[in-house]
């Protein structure tokens, strides 16, 4: 016990928080069932202060049995646990609310206890409870694998800890078997929006392998999916199909003929293609095969004929990229070397000169402590940066930002990726040689080094290396022009979104909420200078040009405002059965979101490129609040029925503009 803190319990809660507990369950007992509903708020009080702490999840597990007798759902929605819908759980966990968050939770321990068989319940048998935890778990995975929503951003983040090992709890307790499929459905939906950052999914994937070891999986019912997607990893092709290490596989190449090569280099590239993810495999293989039968690079990228123009014609500097580059730790970035080669930006003339600059470049110590506290150091930090380049540069639409509120700084690296990749190059430059990025803003220049901290506080997490050396600086300057505006009538995002992001956002600003008040204002109009943009049967079919900045009213899966969220138009069009879609690029890291009132946002199986979010258009507009356009875009070409716009403004007073008519 030496050194062992004398005021924590042995889970880590505060022993005094736990003692205040024990006395308001003790309280809350000794009541009639008329006095109980004034005791419930103490107690619950004393709840929210234990939860909130390590190990307070187990330390409420431990009293649910008493909770519940004590009477803490006596009277509330949560009373009868025969009635309660697993699918109404995530509504009650996203609302924010402090009592529904702390009873939901602790109904998910009562029902843990009836499962485990710490307690019996008259009303609900320990299989009962079991398969309702195995539903809940499956309608959020996100809450048990830590994943980014806005919703969760918007949260406590003690609060967020706490649910992650809620769920983390519950999951060990009943078996991960019991939501096989649906994880492996959940990785498989991730994977169709191609993100950079996998490390989330690599981990979802290892715990699906030790699951099918033990034989926690119904191989017959879910095998191929999940087969696919471990071997992906670690047995993608013939040689490497007993998973035999990285130093055994390099001497298996080593003895293989030409013949076998070139089939380990077509399994390879078939495998990342498929999934999007890489192998350390394959890392092994690509500098095997560049020291060794170059010929070889294209059928390891799996380039097709555009691909391999750009690979003869820049050998050099491909050769360049897998030298300094590509390692087993970094080997995701094969993915978006394939990519950068498809996309033919090699062939823009400042590209080359700027890849060889990064190739390169030395970075400023603050940067490499920055990006060796960030990913560590198994590499060197110039490896790290370069990796994350190439990825960038491929997967524009693969950058995320992480679990941070920092939508503004993502979106604008994933549109410079996309349309202005040599002045990305340009900023990762100032950012990791120099420490600073300096931007201008209506003629005055803005320099990141001298400004305090903005919406990222501290280190950045989950998002790729050029995300981590660059936002911190984007988004203070971000901060910077919004001060600079703040005396301005109207959204700051009018005059910062064209000078921050570049010349082509256009300069019409179009907004729907009145920003002192908060209301709506001029909702049809609004609706009706949209579709005049960007409907094609009412702009003259002129497709979108330039990505194109704009915000949205982020609701959650029951249509409530969670908060403002950076998003851009990529495209709009028809999807294959005929129906108008706006196709976005949604900085979130999963991009498929139930926005409420049957507003499903879609990223496979409508048309969308990787990448893409899409819905109907009228959905859309029904989140949108704030676009730019050009003053000739606003001008219809065709004019728009009233029916559609009325159709779009009952989708927003029914959602984030209830309380704003």
């Amino acid at each position: 016990m030496n050194g062992a803190d004398p005021n924590k319990s042995d889970g880590g809660v505060d022993a005094a928080h736990l003692k205040r507990l024990d006395a308001a369950i003790t309280r809350l007992a000794k009541m009639s069932a008329k006095m109980k509903l004034r005791q419930q708020s103490p107690a619950i009080d004393q709840c929210v202060k234990v939860l909130k702490q390590p190990g307070g999840i187990d330390a409420c597990f431990e009293r649910i049995e008493a909770l519940e007798h004590a009477g803490i759902f006596t009277g509330t929605d949560w009373d009868n646990p025969a009635q309660l819908k697993p699918v109404l759980v995530r509504h009650t966990l996203e609302s924010g609310h402090p009592t529904s968050l702390v009873l939901e939770t602790l109904s998910e321990l009562r029902f843990l206890a009836i499962a485990s068989g710490q307690m019996v319940h008259p009303a609900v048998s320990a299989d009962e409870a079991k398969n309702f935890l195995a539903r809940v778990l499956g309608l959020n995975l996100d809450f048990l694998f830590g994943a980014g929503t806005e919703a969760s951003r918007m949260a406590d983040p003690d609060w967020t800890a706490t649910l992650q090992s809620l769920f983390k709890r519950v999951a060990e307790t009943i078996g991960y078997g019991q939501v096989f499929d649906s994880v492996i459905a959940e990785i498989w939906r991730i994977l169709a929006q191609r993100p950079i950052e996998t490390g989330r999914i690599r981990s979802m994937i290892l715990q699906l392998s030790l699951w099918m070891n033990e034989g926690g999986g119904d191989q017959a019912q879910s095998g191929w999916g999940a087969d696919r997607l471990i071997s992906s990893l670690f047995a993608p092709t013939n040689e490497t199909r007993e998973d035999p290490g990285l130093e055994n596989y390099a001497s298996r190449l080593s003895a293989l003929d030409d013949q076998s090569l070139g089939h380990e280099a077509a399994g390879m590239a078939r495998a990342m293609h498929d999934t999007g993810l890489v192998s350390a495999y394959h890392a092994v293989l690509l500098r095997h095969i560049w020291q060794n039968r170059p010929d070889f690079i294209p059928d390891v990228l799996g380039l097709t004929a555009a691909g391999r123009l750009g690979y003869r014609m820049y050998a050099d500097l491909t050769h360049a990229l897998i030298e300094k580059a590509i390692c087993p730790v970094t080997a995701q970035a094969i993915y978006g070397l394939s990519l950068l080669l498809e996309r033919g930006i090699l062939h823009l003339p400042p590209t080359v000169p700027a890849l060889w600059r990064q190739i390169g470049l030395e970075l400023a110590p603050a940067v490499s402590q920055r990006l060796v506290a960030t990913y560590g150091g198994d590499v060197p930090v110039e490896t790290r940066l370069l990796a994350g380049v190439i990825s960038v540069l491929g997967q524009p639409l693969g950058v995320g930002q992480g679990n941070n509120p920092t939508c503004q700084a993502a979106r604008a690296i994933a549109m410079w990726a996309y349309t202005d990749p040599d002045y990305l190059l340009q900023l990762v430059t100032w950012a990791a040689r120099d420490n600073e990025v300096r931007m201008p803003f209506e003629g005055k220049s803005i320099s990141s080094g001298g400004l305090a901290a903005g919406l990222a506080q501290g280190e950045l997490l989950d998002v790729d290396p050029v995300s981590a050396i660059l936002v911190p600086h984007l988004d203070r300057i971000y901060m910077e022009m919004g001060r600079m505006c703040a005396k301005r009538a109207g959204d700051p995002h009018e005059w910062i979104n064209p000078e921050m992001h570049g010349w082509w956002v256009a300069r019409t600003f179009n907004i729907i909420v009145d920003v002192p008040t908060g209301k709506l204002t001029d909702a049809n109009g609004f609706i009706r200078r949209f579709y005049a943009a960007f409907h094609p049967d009412h702009n003259g079919n002129q497709p979108v040009i330039h990505p194109s900045p704009a915000g949205i009213a982020v609701t959650d899966s029951a249509a409530r405002f969670v908060g403002w969220h950076a998003i851009a138009i990529i495209r709009v069009a028809r999807d294959p059965s005929g129906v108008v879609r706006v196709y976005f690029f949604n900085p979130n890291n999963d991009s498929g979101q139930d926005w409420g009132n049957g507003i499903l946002v879609s990223t496979a199986g409508n048309g969308e490129f990787y990448g893409e979010s899409s819905v109907p258009i009228g959905d859309f507009a029904s989140r949108l609040y704030i676009f730019h356009t050009d003053a000739d875009q606003q001008l219809e070409k065709a004019p728009v029925v009233r029916d559609e716009i009325d159709g779009v403004r009952q989708k927003i007073v029914e959602s984030w503009g209830r309380d704003r008519v």
